[in-house]
């Protein structure tokens, strides 16, 4: 067991005698704060990650290594409940990974009983392993797999009766009273793809390239850029396949012009009309971005708990993704638990641009 008063401690990085940097990564510990090293308990011959959800130990009876070899090459083994190897983490993300391709395989919903049957782990530990590593319970991950493959239908224009049958669903009425939550309009609506609908666009120059911005006579339904002509044409076309769409610059200039200024100082929010359409739940996501301020970012899982859907982060990373209307719900402002950027769909080093503009842009108006 180490003496507190001459300590045998190895930090990442430094000296052993170094007791500034020691007592540093013992506040990280005491806090749970990710970090690259690990700590060792002697009393229980384990190590751990600095964030490890167990007790915290007795100052004396901890060691720090600079990473899982050292550890272990000094007698101890990894923790079972922080995984600081990755080894039950890898495994119960290829469980989940199979149940999901099970789950878009069946024609029906699997009951939860079948697969955690399938899973080899009882129904109790597999529902906590899919919620962590999908932010929805196999039910709601089987619901969103039923629509979109009522989305994908109905968008190849199949009648509203088979479109529901070959998604897996009992009845037109199930489907019709669920139309919000499912699809975010009517069935018939979505079938139709923008029939009978006129999209008016308008294109411009801005920092990142060319700008296109659609709208129909609701508000702007599309915003794009950084991508030839043709592709923000196209990107558009394939979200409203059978609708009309026009060049209108003089009915849009107004609008082009709030996106441009937008993107010359973006102090405040771009106010804008919109015409979005999406399930419910993208609905919620998108209305929780607009409330993210400019200069400030939100990582997925605090916009998941603003909307009361604290599980649902990759969901609504999903919801971000297929965000029509870029910089007016500005899922830029939404990164990775560890500050990462991650993706986005026009680019991360347009995103990275966007939030650093961002950022000096409030700076300023703070001064």
């Amino acid at each position: 067991m180490q003496d507190t008063n001459t300590p045998d401690i190895h930090t990442p990085g430094s000296h052993s005698s170094d007791r500034v940097s020691d007592e540093l990564l013992w506040d990280q510990v005491l806090r749970r704060q990710p970090g690259d090293f690990r700590y060792a308990v002697t009393s229980m011959g384990v190590y751990c990650r600095p964030g490890c959800p167990s007790p915290r130990p007795l100052r004396r009876n901890v060691r720090f290594f600079s990473d899982n070899r050292e550890a272990e090459a000094a007698g101890f083994r990894a923790c079972k409940r922080c995984d600081p190897k990755g080894e039950r983490a890898a495994i119960a993300q290829a469980v989940v990974r199979d149940a999901c391709a099970f789950i878009e395989a069946q024609e029906t919903i699997p009951s939860l009983e079948a697969l955690a049957a399938r899973s080899g782990y009882s129904r109790f530990h597999f529902l906590r392993m899919f919620r962590n590593h999908t932010g929805l319970t196999p039910r709601s991950y089987a619901e969103g797999v039923r629509a979109r493959r009522l989305q994908a239908a109905l968008g190849t224009g199949a009648r509203v009766a088979d479109a529901v049958i070959d998604a897996g669903y009992g009845s037109e009425s199930r489907v019709y009273e669920k139309t919000g939550a499912l699809l975010g309009m009517t069935p018939g609506a979505m079938r139709r793809g923008g029939a009978g609908e006129v999209i008016r666009t308008a294109f411009a120059d801005c920092p990142f390239g060319r700008l296109l911005v659609g709208a129909t006579e609701k508000g702007v339904c599309f915003i794009g850029f950084a991508e030839p002509d043709a592709a923000l044409l196209g990107d558009l076309r394939h979200r409203f396949p059978r609708a009309a769409v026009v060049a209108d610059d003089a009915a849009l200039a107004d609008t082009v012009r709030s996106v441009l200024c937008f993107l010359d100082e973006p102090r405040l929010a771009l106010d804008l009309p919109l015409d979005l359409r999406g399930t419910a739940f993208q609905q919620r996501v998108w209305r929780a971005l607009r409330q993210i301020p400019p200069g400030e970012t939100r990582t997925y899982g605090e916009v998941a708990a603003s909307i009361g859907d604290p599980r649902a982060v990759r969901a609504v990373a999903r919801s971000c993704a297929v965000n029509p209307v870029s910089l007016a719900v500005p899922c830029h402002r939404v990164i990775g638990k560890d500050g990462d950027l991650t993706g986005y769909r026009w680019g991360v080093p347009r995103k990275r641009a966007l939030l650093e503009k961002e950022r000096a842009a409030a700076g300023k108006a703070a001064a």
